[in-house]
């Protein structure tokens, strides 16, 4: 890949899908010298994904989003369509993807987990987050309806990684593809989400889980735009109750 390439600039937060975006820069980073990219933090609490000049990048004032300079910044918003972007453009040597010409099949399949992902664990798995955490009174129904819908996507991805199978595309055991970086971040989050008994219930997924994460490039990644820590249950409680005063602040977030 040409070292003349500009930077793609990335306009991110710490989050599950802000991840997805910046794990996937950092391994095509990893596989392809010359490639690189920059980031830009955005603030919730200040409401920055709500100003003008980043509603011209992403009309729908969210994160991540990406400008393509080399491209004529080109901007691209939603993580899927983000990566599948990124791939497009930049995964040449399919890497981190399949040919869709030579490899249809595999192709198909990471796609097929991507969308389910997508359309499934991460709107799911964010209003578990919601109800379990953030909302303004403790309503049993809806935790326990998104808790339980979360933990049955979760049992289709322990099937799918039976037998065997160590990533969600590809023959035999997989390849390791857009489709794991595509739902790595949701589900490592299980435990905001109030998941209970998770290593004994999904011990594929969490098999999983530790494979990806023992990647040096997602290990970049997870640091953008900072670090997280493990917390106590008492810092987590901390944690939950400041997002609670800016998401129950801007209903429009």
């Amino acid at each position: 890949m040409s070292s003349e390439l500009k930077p793609i600039k990335l306009y991110t937060a710490g989050t599950p899908n802000g991840h997805k975006a910046s794990i996937f820069l950092e391994e095509l980073k990893a596989a392809y010298p010359g490639f690189t990219y920059e980031f830009q933090a955005l603030s919730f609490a200040k409401n920055e994904q709500k100003e003008p000049w980043f509603l011209k990048i992403n009309p729908n004032g969210r994160i991540p989003a990406i400008s393509d300079p080399n491209r004529g910044d080109f901007n691209v918003f939603e993580s899927a369509a983000l990566i599948l972007y990124l791939i497009q453009h930049y995964d040449k040597e399919y890497k981190l993807s399949f040919d869709p010409v030579n490899e249809p099949d595999a192709y198909s399949e990471a796609l097929q987990w991507t969308f389910f992902i997508h359309g499934g664990i991460g709107p799911m798995q964010g209003q578990s987050n919601h109800f379990f955490r953030y909302a303004p009174e403790k309503i049993p129904y809806a935790i326990k309806r998104y808790n339980d819908e979360t933990r049955r996507l979760y049992s289709v991805l322990e099937s799918r990684l039976s037998d065997g199978r160590e990533y969600l595309a590809g023959a035999g055991k997989g390849k390791f593809s857009f489709a794991d970086v595509n739902g790595f971040p949701w589900v490592r989050g299980y435990g905001w989400a109030g998941i209970q008994n998770f290593e004994a219930d999904f011990p594929n997924v969490k098999a999983w889980l530790d494979r990806i994460e023992a990647r040096p490039a997602v290990y970049e990644g997870l640091g953008v735009p900072s670090r997280g820590k493990k917390m106590t249950k008492e810092e987590e409680e901390k944690a939950a109750e400041e997002a609670r005063a800016w998401i129950l602040g801007n209903p429009s977030k």
